[in-house]
């Protein structure tokens, strides 16, 4: 018997490590001489850079970048062990998690840092960069990220703009004749799991601009700095930036990646996948085992979840889903090859309360599931018999 273990992380409960460890328990009760592959997933945001070096070999790499705010921190990305390529999170230089409540400003908040660690990835001579961009901070458009990088973003006077997303709406050239003449010769993967337009009801400022701090007046000028900032990076870089699906990820990063770089936005779960060489693995196996903290409607929409069973599905191996909690049973989940779907938690709950027991609770229930699995097709095997 060859099981896959593909989970995301329980998000404020277990990384994916964690719950990847929980589910192998559980499968060694049943299945005590089955072979085990463990692959620790995640979508691009917090926990990617964990994920990718608990998968494949690597290392991590410590460095001083600035904040959304401008102030020093210390940075974390990973270089995996063929040393060409690179690992990394925004959210490790420009996220949420950095700001008190008070200080989230995406009026003035930069990805600045993002872009210092572009550039020490760079130092250290990788050919590809896998960036995450979950979690941020900013409304900039990855404007600080290129300035970083060596691009002018000038004013009417030809003056450079201040830090953060209202600025742009003064942007009246971009100079992009100092950038990094290494970034020509690196290739950049994004991990974007959203499809939001730059601007608009539905864009970056509008979607995620509240979480950041903003207030309806502050989203109407995001909004409009983004539109002009966007409008000026299309004609330079000859892309319609405006209807890039995905472009406004990460407060308008999503474009300004593509705009600048060149970069390619793809699913995050994807891009895991390949990294871990899964397809292999998955290939060959009797089952999947997958989950995340919380399924329900919005993880048809490019959650791991969903990544996983797709790519099983082009094998006809069968995936279950083991989450922390599960709210209704979307049929999208069994079209996009799910095979069925359970909770950790007995009962309604939240997933603070499902797992009151941490990892134990996961094991247990992985046992439960997996004593049926194998009386099922011990079954099936007899009547075939």
């Amino acid at each position: 018997m060859r099981i896959v273990i593909a989970p995301d992380s329980f998000k404020g409960c277990l990384n994916a490590m964690n719950v990847a460890l929980a589910m192998q328990k559980g499968v060694q009760r049943v299945y005590p001489e089955g072979k085990i592959d463990l692959i620790p997933m995640a979508d691009g945001g917090e926990g990617t850079v964990e994920a990718v070096l608990s998968a494949v070999n690597g290392r991590k790499v410590e460095v001083e970048v600035k904040d959304p705010l401008g102030r020093s921190i210390s940075a974390n990305y990973g270089i995996l062990e063929n040393g060409k390529t690179a690992i990394i999170e925004m959210a490790a230089a420009s996220g949420l998690p950095l700001l008190l409540p008070e200080e989230r400003n995406p009026l003035i908040t930069s990805t600045q840092g993002t872009g210092e660690l572009i550039r020490d990835a760079l130092d250290h001579g990788v050919e590809k960069i896998l960036l995450g961009i979950g979690g941020s901070a900013t409304n900039d458009g990855g404007a600080g990220l290129a300035a970083a990088l060596g691009v002018k973003l000038l004013d009417d006077q030809g003056k450079e703009l201040a830090p953060g997303g209202a600025a742009l709406g003064n942007l009246r050239k971009i100079d992009t004749s100092g950038i990094d003449p290494r970034l020509a010769k690196v290739q950049i993967e994004v991990a974007c799991d959203v499809q939001n337009p730059l601007c608009g009801p539905e864009g970056a400022s509008a979607v995620y601009g509240p979480q950041k701090g903003a207030n309806l007046e502050d989203i109407k000028i995001l909004d409009a700095a983004l539109l002009n900032f966007g409008e000026q990076l299309s004609e330079l870089c000859g892309t319609n930036l405006l209807q890039l699906p995905g472009g406004g990820a990460a407060g308008g990063l999503g474009a300004g990646l593509v705009g600048f770089l060149g970069a390619k936005l793809r699913p995050g779960s994807q891009m895991i996948l390949d990294v871990a060489n899964a397809e292999e693995k998955i290939r060959e196996a009797d089952l999947v085992l997958t989950g995340e903290g919380k399924t329900d409607f919005q993880t048809a929409y490019g959650k791991v979840p969903v990544g996983v069973a797709a790519l099983a599905q082009k094998y006809h191996v069968p995936v279950i889903v083991i989450s922390g909690t599960v709210e209704g049973l979307p049929d999208l989940l069994w079209e996009h090859g799910v095979s069925s779907c359970f909770s950790v938690a007995e009962g309604p709950a939240s997933l603070e309360e499902a797992f009151s027991k941490g990892e134990e609770q996961l094991e247990r229930e992985v046992w439960r599931i997996l004593t049926v699995w194998k009386l099922g097709t011990q079954a099936s095997a007899k009547n075939i018999n």
